[in-house]
């Protein structure tokens, strides 16, 4: 049973705190009685008011911050990790300099400042190429990502980091978060600039104006609402647990679940004709999602949720369809928060 009556003075630092997870990571730990205080940081201060968290900003990119990172973390018991930069994908250093390089940054600060827990907000990308049937691999497998694609490269080496890490500073209780592709209606904004662009109409995903679907071979992966995933943060920081866990909910979506879900018929397409196409539209800059995440996203395993149930205690409060039709509802009223990633705007 958990116990917050144990941490009555937890105080936590969260970086990413403005995004899709971040958000919903310094609400639910906000929330709950056995966290003291929240300090979230981002690039941008936001404009929210949350009891009990404090906001500042820091560029983990910059080598020169990190003094600075090394202040703001001093007094955290717990260091939850989310910052993450998917773009630009036309220039992988950029990417990896702030989500490898910054990455090493806040571990080491957080080994400075004396934290006796990290958390990282690893991902179901990290994972080698991998069964799509259920019930899924379980955390033991490889974490070797799928090495073209930028995302799933740096996630599995952030991995290796941590392995690292770990052994150096044994006396800090280290947590490796891999979810599935998390939504809710607020990260609508920022999931739409990241995969289609940030001109895509969002009304026109209305299920009326979405003639079918494609069936493409691979196509079968998770969904989580965030809240639910940030629920599962909130047990990490507060519970005396160590290593990875799987965070999925069900049922596993495919061509079929999309259909039923949109109203949609379903269209057999060869999988090479549409990266050919992804692949032409990467390249003229019309969207931003790269056709290396295109094979990636096909070849990644379904994930076994057991050991975050048995170990962690967590169960998502929604399935995998809740998560997507809060999305869909958010694209199509361009729903969103006052912080720079999540800011809403109705396009079309």
């Amino acid at each position: 049973m958990e116990n917050s009556s144990r941490h009555p003075g937890t105080r936590v630092v969260v970086t990413g705190a403005t995004g899709n997870v971040g958000t919903s990571v310094v609400r639910a730990l906000a929330a709950d009685p056995g966290i003291g205080s929240v300090l979230g940081l981002a690039r941008r201060k936001p404009a929210l008011e949350i009891p009990k968290v404090e906001w500042d900003t820091v560029d983990l990119s910059r080598a020169d911050n990190e003094d600075r990172l090394a202040g703001l973390l001093r007094g955290a018991d717990t260091v939850v990790h989310l910052a993450w930069r998917f773009q630009p994908t036309h220039d992988p250093v950029v990417t990896w300099q702030s989500n490898v390089l910054g990455s090493q940054r806040v571990f080491e600060a957080a080994a400075r400042s004396g934290a006796s827990a990290l958390v990282h907000a690893s991902s179901v990308g990290a994972y080698s190429p991998g069964p799509k049937d259920e019930p899924g691999v379980d955390e033991e497998w490889p974490t070797h990502g799928w090495p073209d694609a930028a995302y799933c490269r740096e996630k599995a080496y952030l991995e290796r980091v941590l392995d690292t890490f770990e052994l150096r500073h044994p006396q800090i209780r280290v947590v490796r978060m891999r979810p599935g592709f998390l939504f809710k209606e607020t990260s609508a904004p920022e999931q739409r600039r990241i995969f289609a662009g940030r001109y895509a109409p969002g009304p026109l995903l209305r299920p009326d104006l979405l003639p079918f679907v494609p069936d493409l071979p691979g196509l079968r992966f998770q969904v989580l609402h965030t809240d639910d995933a940030a629920d599962a943060y909130r047990l990490a920081v507060l519970r005396d647990v160590r290593g990875p866990f799987n965070l999925a909910a069900d049922p596993v979506i495919d061509a079929h679940k999309l259909a039923e879900l949109l109203g949609a018929r379903i269209v057999r397409f060869p999988r090479a004709l549409v990266r050919t196409v992804l692949a032409a539209a990467w390249r003229a800059h019309a969207v931003p999602a790269s056709p290396h995440l295109f094979d990636a996203v096909l070849r990644l395993p379904v994930l076994d949720s057991g050991r975050a149930r048995d170990v962690l205690g967590w169960q998502p409060a929604r399935t995998a369809e809740d998560a997507l039709n809060a999305f869909l509802r958010g694209v199509r009223t361009g729903a969103g928060e006052n912080t720079a990633p999540l800011a809403g705007r109705k396009i079309g």
